[in-house]
């Protein structure tokens, strides 16, 4: 037996994607962390350069992953349970430490329980399987994740059971569920908190209302589910994300563990009820590994220091620097997209001005992320910058600068 035809053959699909404009390009190995020291932020090393770089493309928003406190919690739980779980959660895998990170997130969150998967793209597709059904009809937004797509797709949702809003648009919201037919059991209406490509947030209020017409014309109702992976312990008064910020709640609560809070794996949140349906449905819980118990570890002592003073100052760092960030933007003439959010795009609008723009930010030391044709439209060619709460204003000015010399 050989691998030679299908080598070949995959070798002409990943060629048809780089001239698609769609394949990623090789992966950057960080080899070294640099601590922050005198009035700059951390800098990293990158195998083949000797130079530092700073990192403007981190989903570390309150930049936890460092913390001493975590490293020992990681460290103490994996000496105490082993470096890997050795099953999976029904077969003797739950460890104490899972536990205990389930009643910490639910706690900040606001919810009655939680269920911790290894990633939030698995939370999304066990839950999928696990509200689905042959009178269930899925609305999403136009701009959610791939995660919710892909989600659709694995709980096998017909295409006339699935229905598309246009971004953010509550009228157009109202017209897909207006058009569910009756005799639909159970409507799931399903996005993201923060849109992680541009920042802005789904409109909590105005979809409440819109929901709230419906809601009676179903025998399960309306279930509205966001994940809010990029918004939790990122912003809001107190780091509860998009909720906090619209003064507004969901149904179901799905969030990452590994972005603002620095660790890995994911969450879904909601009743006692949901969350049972969820350990007994769920396929990317029941059938794959968790997450070890020094992750877990690791976790509970984040959300503990996002909920504590330490976490309100970081998270009012982030806010400094991010407001700085978009305020320099807009003194230097780009143009940006509006919100309080961290993750801050620059709309440039030419697929080559934005290759240029990163690789000479590239050059300058500063890591970034370009989106052109086909992952954003034509025309919505961005670099899409993340601050971190450990930038200080001495990086944030630094990049500011070159940019407004690149202008």
């Amino acid at each position: 037996m050989s691998l030679a035809k299908l080598s070949a053959a995959l070798t002409g699909e990943v060629a048809a994607l780089e001239q698609e404009g769609r394949a990623k390009a090789a992966e950057r190995v960080i080899t070294g962390y640099l601590p922050p020291k005198d009035g700059r932020g951390p800098r990293y090393r990158l195998e083949g350069s000797d130079r530092d770089y700073i990192r403007m493309n981190s989903n570390s928003y309150l930049s936890l992953s460092f913390h001493p406190a975590l490293l020992e919690a990681a460290d103490e739980a994996s000496r105490a349970f082993g470096a890997g779980p050795g099953a999976v959660r029904f077969i003797d895998g739950t460890f104490a430490p899972h536990v205990e990170l389930e009643a910490s997130v639910a706690r900040f969150v606001g919810r009655p329980a939680a269920r911790v998967f290894n990633s939030a793209y698995t939370t999304m597709l066990g839950l999928a399987i696990t509200l689905s059904g042959p009178d269930t009809h899925w609305i999403g937004d136009a701009l959610n994740h791939n995660c919710i797509i892909r989600a659709m797709r694995i709980a096998n949702v017909p295409s006339a059971q699935r229905a598309i809003y246009k971004h953010n648009d509550t009228a157009d919201l109202e017209r897909h569920l207006a058009g569910v037919p009756d005799g639909v059991g159970r409507v799931v209406m399903i996005f993201d908190g923060i849109f992680s490509m541009r920042g802005d947030f789904a409109p909590l209020t105005d979809i409440a209302a819109v929901v709230a017409r419906h809601e009676g014309r179903f025998r399960d109702g309306v279930v509205t589910v966001m994940d809010d992976s990029h918004g939790v312990a990122a912003y809001g008064a107190t780091g509860r994300g998009t909720e906090e910020h619209c003064g507004s709640r969901v149904d179901i609560f799905i969030g990452t563990l590994g972005k603002a809070f620095g660790v890995n794996g994911g969450f879904v949140a909601g009743s006692h009820e949901l969350i049972e349906a969820v350990r007994q449905k769920a396929d990317t819980y029941i059938y794959t590994n968790p997450l070890g118990a020094a992750d877990c570890a690791a976790a509970v002592k984040a959300v503990s220091l996002a909920d504590g003073a330490e976490g309100r100052e970081r998270l009012a760092a982030l806010a400094a620097r991010t407001r700085q960030f978009r305020d320099g933007l807009q003194a230097l003439g780009y143009e940006s997209i509006p919100g309080p959010h961290p993750v801050v795009p620059l709309l440039v609008r030419d697929t080559e001005k934005t290759r240029a723009l990163v690789r000479r930010l590239f050059d300058h030391g500063v890591l970034a992320v370009g989106l052109t044709f086909p992952v954003v439209p034509r025309g919505d060619e961005t670099i899409r910058f993340q601050v971190n709460a450990a930038h200080t204003a001495q990086d944030i000015d630094d990049v500011l600068n070159f940019l407004g010399r690149s202008s």
